[in-house]
């Protein structure tokens, strides 16, 4: 990578690791499906200038429901029940583990020996987490984040089924992002009548004011919008091996953005099994010599968009 796209990389994962405070900050107030709802609102109004990806409308609205519903909803369900920012960013992390584990089960994909160990040292961060998790920071939280981590996993082997990195089913990251967005909202706000209640809805749309509005255009300008046109620019000119690892930066710009803005300071264990996890997905995204199928890129955030070598980069393989 050049020191160009470098800064790119640190970037986007800066956008998207201060993206839990930010969704943290402007939550007060408003119920959390009702936030989601609002948020995917915002991203599939751009569907008026990006095209279709290539995928079926069973995938789309598969990937709709596990990666954008399923995994958003509970990640802000888990803050709005009191969640640290950093503590959730971390937790997320665990869908390159679950995505492993469900890929062998469903997809019949053979982890490669890194990936087996990498989902090894994985659940041990995982336990070190959640045994050492703040008082601040309730079990059914830290619950929620999990099954927010295993619906994203769901959606990676969806869009693993969907043809993302093979042939000429691949799906670009921000064209799937942005139509998968139509399914969202009116789901999630279904979901707030029924667990939330009218009332709590009438209340948050009243509270509605500039602290949510820019937490919104934040999250679904900047982070998606933005954040994966650049990141997808990254991936058609580099390696997906180069790239990935820089979302890894994400937990760690979420955890000291909570600790200087909020206060919210992890406890040593949280440190130390986020410090565990994050290299059990580091070593999963490590080359094996066994892997008959490769799995998606397990540190990204969405399906990515992956070119096929240059005619001479192929040629010097």
């Amino acid at each position: 990578m050049t020191r160009r796209d470098m800064i790119l990389a640190a970037s986007v994962a800066t956008l998207w690791g201060f993206n839990f405070v930010v969704i943290d900050w402007g939550m007060d107030g408003i119920p959390p499906l009702l936030f989601v709802a609002i948020r995917f609102l915002v991203v599939a109004a751009a569907v008026v200038v990006v095209p279709r990806p290539k995928a079926s409308w069973k995938a789309v609205v598969g990937i709709g429901l596990f990666m954008s519903l399923g995994q958003f909803g509970l990640l802000y369900s888990s803050l709005a029940l009191g969640l640290q920012p950093g503590l959730a960013a971390l937790l997320l992390q665990a869908q390159a583990v679950f995505t492993i584990v469900l890929a062998a089960g469903v997809l019949r994909e053979r982890p490669t020996l890194p990936q087996t160990v990498g989902v090894a040292i994985g659940v041990i961060g995982l336990a070190v987490v959640a045994a050492g998790r703040g008082g601040d920071a309730p079990a059914i939280a830290v619950v929620l984040a999990l099954a927010a981590a295993l619906s994203w996993a769901i959606g990676n082997v969806i869009s693993r089924r969907a043809g993302v990195g093979r042939g000429r089913g691949r799906l670009g990251a921000l064209s799937l992002t942005v139509w998968a967005a139509l399914v969202v909202p009116v789901p999630a706000l279904a979901l707030s009548f029924a667990f939330e209640g009218p009332a709590a809805i009438a209340e948050g749309l009243a509270a509605f004011g500039w602290r949510p509005a820019l937490s919104t255009l934040y999250t679904g300008l900047l982070c998606t919008l933005v954040g994966y046109t650049i990141f997808n620019g990254l991936l058609a000119r580099n390696r997906s091996a180069a790239v990935v690892p820089w979302v890894l930066l994400a937990p760690v710009v979420a955890m000291i953005a909570a600790a200087l803005l909020l206060g919210q300071i992890p406890t040593i264990a949280e440190a130390v099994g986020g410090v565990v996890l994050v290299a059990g997905v580091l070593v999963t995204n490590l080359r094996g010599r066994t892997a008959r199928a490769a799995l998606p890129d397990l540190a990204a955030p969405l399906p990515e968009q992956e070119r096929p070598p240059a005619p001479r980069e192929r040629a010097r393989r």
